[in-house]
């Protein structure tokens, strides 16, 4: 496989397991990028707990953990993503937004300690190598895939990843808030002409005033930086929790009469660059 991207969480803030919530999905965010032999996982939100028994099924020996940051919706599947409790597997888990506040390591060990987790990260038997480093910088991931990063407006910080492979490209923009009538001018360089861009779809523009502070966009923003940024295609992202099956039907309605390169993310979806 070239370039693709599967959803296996999609949601914003906390999980939804309601019947109003079955359509697009009630799990948090995580992603799992193929990029040649590559396989790369995008936050680790309770949509990495399927991931995992398909890595188990696959037969997947390794694979590389990038986090935005480390809010509960984009960690809390961490302990639940079951290769991590097997010998034979191998993990690099990666973190731009903590090398000056005690490192990622630390930070999920914190999570899964007592009283807040039965299970401390030491129990973890896979091979983990944490990686932090500052948003913004870039590496040779190797099999000719490069991963570039970007800081983002989040309290706390947050970190944007584009994947790119074999002349595409995909880009991960989620949690970042916008300035109204102002666009982010570090977030059009980075998604600048990329085929696949994912983005904090969180809010409407209508709703948005009432939000300002909490670190969200709006998909009429994300439609906007695509068409500024000459996108391929614009992935509506980070669902909130208010916002059921009949609510995202009609906004993917107004998205795409919008424009029509905007797909809302669905639980299961694969995107390919090129194709909707």
């Amino acid at each position: 496989m070239g370039l693709a991207v599967k959803f296996w969480g999609v949601r914003g803030s906390i999980a939804c397991p309601s019947p109003e919530h079955v359509v697009y999905g009630g799990n948090t965010s995580c992603l799992e990028i193929f990029a040649g032999d590559q396989r790369i996982i995008l936050d680790a939100g309770t949509g990495i707990r399927g991931l995992g028994q398909e890595f188990l099924r696959d037969g997947l020996k390794k694979g590389t953990l990038l986090l935005t940051h480390s809010h509960w919706d984009h960690i809390n599947g961490f302990p639940f993503f079951a290769p991590m409790f097997a010998p034979s597997y191998e993990f690099g888990i990666y973190a731009g937004h903590l090398s000056n506040a005690g490192g990622i390591e630390g930070v999920l060990s914190t999570q899964m300690a007592n009283p807040l987790f039965p299970v401390p990260l030491e129990a973890l038997q896979a091979k983990l190598r944490f990686v932090d480093f500052k948003a913004g910088e870039s590496w040779d991931q190797g099999g000719g895939v490069m991963v570039r990063t970007s800081p983002l407006n989040h309290p706390n910080g947050a970190t944007g990843y584009r994947i790119e492979h074999g002349g595409q490209s995909i880009c991960y923009v989620t949690d970042t808030e916008h300035v109204i009538g102002k666009p982010d001018q570090r977030v059009l360089k980075f998604i600048e002409g990329a085929d696949i861009v994912i983005y904090d779809c969180t809010y409407t523009d209508a709703e948005f005033p009432a939000k300002i502070g909490w670190g969200h966009s709006t998909w009429e923003e994300g439609v906007r930086l695509a068409k500024l940024a000459n996108v391929g295609q614009l992935v509506i992202f980070h669902h909130d929790p208010d916002h059921n099956d009949d609510f995202m039907a009609q906004l993917e309605r107004t998205a795409r009469t919008t424009w029509a390169g905007t797909v809302v993310a669905r639980e299961q979806m694969i995107l390919t660059p090129g194709r909707q």
